[in-house]
């Protein structure tokens, strides 16, 4: 039986009179990752700020591990790991002085050995001044503190911004060794790509609104299929276009078609014409995100 680590109902913030999110219903269950999508300003920080406690919502319920977020705020604070997408370090202190600081808070000053080793695969000198730290090794430092009580539920407001290619990819491993050890994760991104990689469901905020949930090869598989047809000789591309069929890419005598519906009558169509070869690509999760929000915002590396 699926257990939900996460549940919202009707979730709603208002800043005076401006939207931050309307009726958000969301389930995040046990052991698994699940992707939070949208632009800056969608809702993701907002929603991610009401389940911490942060911020309190003017309508909804939220809850972690069936307790309340509000009544419970400093219960749920304990349980969780965050790491927001804004980092406030104490500069004065060196990395290692912060990192056993949040040790001795949270009571796991015990087993430095995890520790150490998230260090090192991050490539994390420890010895220097928070201050003297690049934004990325900064970056580095938040993503240490986060991992390293090993936590049942991991929060990340977008983990990998201003890490380099290779440390981007350890933080994702990492991701996924939580997911092996039974953890959850709980992950908002507005980097598409990484996203796919390693996302069970994801959940799509638009304006406030939760917009769809669902899993991610579900969502991908479900939205529309990408068809590349090689012709003989060039064609007149409309004969091929009808009601969810549409031209997206056409180079010499290679034509790629969005198809949404009405696939056996498209292909009985193509194969009328000179036909030398048909494709199917693969869709992108990047690819079915701009569906549903349009270029706002989206961005597909890190």
């Amino acid at each position: 039986m699926n257990e939900a680590i996460i549940e919202t109902h009707d979730l709603t913030v208002y800043y005076g009179r401006h939207r931050g999110i309307i009726g958000v219903n969301l389930s995040v269950q046990k052991g698994e990752i699940f992707g939070f999508l949208g632009p800056n300003g969608a809702g993701k920080t907002t929603t991610l700020r009401v389940l911490l406690d942060l911020i309190r919502p003017i309508a909804g319920t939220a809850h972690i591990f069936g307790l309340d977020c509000q009544r419970n705020g400093v219960k749920i604070r304990q349980l969780v790991s965050y790491l927001p997408g804004e980092l406030n370090l104490y500069a004065n202190l060196t990395a290692e002085e912060y990192l056993k600081l949040l040790s001795k808070i949270r009571g796991i000053n015990g087993d430095q050995s995890y520790r150490q080793e998230l260090c090192e695969r991050l490539g994390l000198d420890t010895s220097r001044k928070i201050r003297e730290y690049s934004r990325g090794n900064k970056q580095k430092i938040g993503i240490v503190s986060a991992f390293m009580n090993r936590p049942e539920l991991l929060i990340l407001d977008e983990p990998t911004t201003g890490l380099d290619p290779f440390v981007h990819q350890t933080v994702l491993d990492l991701v996924r060794e939580i997911r092996e050890a039974g953890h959850t994760v709980f992950f908002s991104s507005h980097v598409l790509s990484e996203v796919q990689d390693v996302c069970d469901r994801v959940g799509i905020i638009r304006k406030g609104r939760l917009i769809v949930t669902e899993k991610v090869e579900d969502m991908i598989r479900q939205n529309f299929r990408k068809i590349r047809i090689t012709f003989a000789k060039p064609i007149q591309w409309k004969i091929l276009e009808m009601p969810g069929v549409h031209l997206t890419e056409q180079q010499d005598n290679h034509y790629t078609y969005e198809v949404k519906e009405n696939m056996q009558i498209f292909l009985k169509k193509a194969a009328s014409l000179p036909l030398l070869d048909i494709e199917t690509l693969s869709v992108t999760l990047e690819e079915v995100f701009l569906k549903f929000y349009g270029k706002e915002g989206v961005s597909t590396h890190a």
